[in-house]
């Protein structure tokens, strides 16, 4: 890490956790640029076949009781 980068960690260490939690998200968001759009834009397709598949009637689910069972049995 960079001379700058060590003291800007002292630096920011001195802030408020609320302060410390903007930054971070900030940051965090600051890596996501642009590649927010390939990834929406998969999204949109997905969920647009998924429609389509629930209109036509061939989408296959499962009852929303047994998923959450098998959920709560696997992380609890």
């Amino acid at each position: 890490m960079t001379d700058t980068a060590e003291k800007l960690k002292l630096e920011l260490s001195q802030l408020s956790l609320q302060e410390r939690a903007e930054l971070a998200h900030f940051l965090i968001q600051s890596l996501e640029e642009g590649d927010n759009d390939d990834l929406e834009a998969a999204w949109d397709t997905e969920l647009t076949k998924r429609l389509e598949d629930i209109h036509q009637g061939t989408a296959v689910g499962e009852p929303s009781i047994q998923v959450f069972s098998q959920l709560r049995e696997k992380y609890s």
